[in-house]
């Protein structure tokens, strides 16, 4: 009994995992890639799931210390996940540090330019060239004006929903009437 509570997951931790897996569900979605052209390759797919771990992480962010802490437990999630990809990928013991360093920073610099392109709202024009030069990077046909919206529809959709469920991991990606 005493164990079962010492090695138990935190609340965040779960919470954080859930909504990586939301995150990922979402980015997963064949419309994405069907309607407005996401390239539906190993590297359009870490596109799509880091801008969406990029909105929960925002949304989270500011909020206490227990946002906070989900927010670093999705966070860690997501790097884990990236690291179990790319072994799974069959990339080679030795590699997965170089790999995972390069993945960290295309992460980190995709954040400073997302927080950047939000700050220039209600120009939206920050945001599209954005989404241009990573998700649609490699497209020969991309929207990503039309991804844009999408976005910026679940960035509300987020923002409207209450910080206990999403404290508890669950999360909902539309705007509730």
């Amino acid at each position: 009994m005493i164990l079962d509570r010492l090695f138990r997951p935190r609340a965040a931790q779960e919470a954080g995992r859930a909504l990586y897996a939301a995150a990922v569900a979402e980015a997963r979605q064949p419309r994405l890639y069907a309607e407005l052209g996401a390239p539906d390759t190993p590297e359009g797919r870490f596109e799509l799931y880091t801008l969406h771990v990029l909105l929960l992480i925002e949304r989270l962010r500011g909020q206490g210390p227990a946002a906070a802490e989900t927010s670093q437990a999705l966070f860690d999630t997501y790097i884990s996940a990236l690291d179990h990809g790319l072994r799974e990928l069959g990339v080679g013991d030795t590699s997965v540090g170089k790999k995972m360093r390069r993945l960290g920073e295309a992460f980190y610099g995709r954040g400073k330019s997302y927080d950047a392109a939000i700050a220039a709202l209600p120009d939206r024009t920050p945001l599209v060239a954005f989404l241009g030069r990573t998700t649609f990077a490699d497209a020969t046909a991309g929207r990503p004006e039309a991804l844009a919206e999408e976005l910026l529809a679940k960035r509300d959709a987020l923002a409207a929903q209450d910080l206990a469920g999403l404290l508890s991991g669950t999360v909902s990606w539309e705007a509730r009437a």
